[in-house]
């Protein structure tokens, strides 16, 4: 079997797409997408910031975030979000016509149209590794993307992103139970 090298690149697949959202200074919601984070413990996210983005000058100030999932229905929106700068262009929240709701949690803004959301508080941010760490409160899900009480992936349709070819796919096909279909090798 060959095997293609491409060198050190940040090449993993799938990364989550996430919107994190916070107030500016005006209290008026901000958003911007990022690929570079995970689940760093069971109540703490990590995410890869550059500290240049005014998301960084909001949470530093106000101590909280949000993190949602990008989905299929709102990708061109979602991206955006990731393409404009909000230092640049301040209105960009409304322009990909997102609406928020206050996180009852945290001081940052709930994204209506996007199904899953991790409510958080600022436990750090290290400005020379850029990678921001949060204290997960909450996580929320729109009632329309659930079934009989459970995230229905197939309704969410939750995206993530493909860094090898610069795409967004959709996620949902389910393969196997989590600590189940590897039980035939024990």
């Amino acid at each position: 079997m060959a095997r293609v090298n491409f060198g050190v690149k940040a090449y993993s697949c799938p990364q989550p797409v996430w919107i994190i959202a916070t107030y500016d200074k005006n209290g008026v919601p901000d958003a911007m997408n990022a690929a570079w984070g995970g689940i760093s413990e069971e109540n703490e996210i990590s995410v890869c910031l550059s500290p240049g983005h005014k998301t960084c000058k909001n949470f530093e100030r106000t101590g909280a975030f949000t993190v949602s999932m990008a989905d299929a229905a709102h990708i061109a929106a979602c991206d955006y979000v990731g393409m404009a700068s909000g230092n640049s262009v301040p209105d960009k929240f409304a322009k990909a016509g997102f609406t928020a709701t206050k996180s009852a949690f945290c001081n940052a803004p709930v994204i209506n149209e996007l199904a899953v959301c991790i409510e958080c508080r600022v436990k750090s941010f290290d400005k020379e590794t850029c990678i921001l760490k949060g204290e997960i409160l909450n996580v929320s899900v729109d009632e329309d993307a659930m079934t009989n009480g459970r995230l229905d992936m197939a309704k969410a349709a939750p995206v993530c992103f493909d860094p090898f070819n610069n795409a967004y796919h959709v996620i949902g096909e389910k393969v196997g139970d989590a600590w189940g279909s590897g039980k035939k090798y024990l």
